[in-house]
């Protein structure tokens, strides 16, 4: 692992310290995943403390329960220590998603990906995602124009990850309403 330190936004969310599992230091990390077994095998995560992303190397870890991994961390060995990182926030880097096929995708892989829909051809390169409202949302940029275009299985109808292109078929008049003057 890199001995840099890591900014947030090249990680993701893994889950959260949420309690003590013996006198030894273990502790019991909440998976925030679907696929807890994707990460019972980690080598090392980093632990949000303070403004920082600490790396934290593990000894040995299993999946407790469904959801609940029991991590012995090499840096920590007995209780004081685990009550120092109880409650915090534990991240693993980008790269350590597993990759996603087909018509799924991770928000931040998709950044700089363009749209290309059914009629209109390209319309535009996405520069964020907005998932805020109720419909998550592509944010994408054509010749200076924002156009949003709902993030869902019947609008996206191929992704092209060697093109870095998706391509959609927008209901009618969705497009018209941002490019047309």
């Amino acid at each position: 692992m890199a001995t840099r330190s890591m900014r947030k936004e090249e990680c993701f969310y893994l889950g959260k310290i949420v309690s003590k599992y013996s006198f030894k230091g273990e502790v019991l990390i909440k998976l925030d995943t679907d696929e807890p077994e994707t990460y019972e095998n980690l080598e090392s995560v980093f632990i949000s403390l303070g403004n920082s992303l600490v790396p934290f190397f593990i000894a040995q870890s299993r999946l407790h329960r469904s959801n609940l991994l029991r991590v012995d961390f090499e840096e920590i060995s007995n209780e004081a220590e685990a009550d120092k990182i109880i409650g915090s926030e534990v991240y693993l880097p980008l790269d350590r998603l597993p990759p996603l096929s087909g018509k799924k995708f991770y928000y931040h892989e998709v950044i700089g990906f363009s749209l290309v829909d059914s009629e209109y051809g390209d319309i535009g390169t996405i520069v964020s995602i907005n998932d805020s409202a109720a419909q998550a949302l592509f944010v994408a940029d054509k010749d200076g124009k924002q156009l949003l275009i709902p993030i869902n299985d019947e609008i996206i109808t191929e992704i092209d990850r060697t093109e870095k292109t998706i391509f959609v078929k927008t209901p009618e008049g969705l497009v018209s309403l941002y490019l047309e003057d």
